[in-house]
């Protein structure tokens, strides 16, 4: 991705490289180390063989992910998180945090009523 095709806003910068719903979710997954196609897949539940190696694509060119192909047959593929990848941890970190904190803030008002 290229500076001029950046937006202003930082907060609008992180959504347009993170925004989507499996980026986010890959980005978890691999936090945890590399994984192989198949494992991501798996873990991301749901999600199409294409919508996946289509966001691997994005997040390859953005500079989040590389991709390590080793020459066998059948060919490995391995995806791991670069640095400016791993800088994403706090940002899911906070996310996790505060998805747990509202799940008792519903726990607590469904007790109300």
């Amino acid at each position: 991705m290229e500076l001029k095709e950046l937006p202003k806003c930082p907060v609008e910068t992180t959504l347009k490289l993170i925004g989507e719903k499996w980026k986010v979710l890959i980005i978890r997954d691999l936090l945890n180390g590399t994984k192989r196609f198949g494992e991501l897949k798996k873990s991301c539940s749901g999600i199409s063989q294409k919508v996946l190696t289509t966001n691997l694509r994005s997040m390859e060119n953005d500079g989040l992910v590389k991709r390590e192909v080793f020459p066998e047959v059948p060919p490995r593929v391995e995806y791991t998180l670069t640095d400016v990848g791993y800088s994403l941890a706090p940002v899911l970190n906070a996310m996790a945090s505060w998805g747990t904190d509202y799940k008792i803030f519903l726990e607590l008002l469904e007790k109300r009523n």
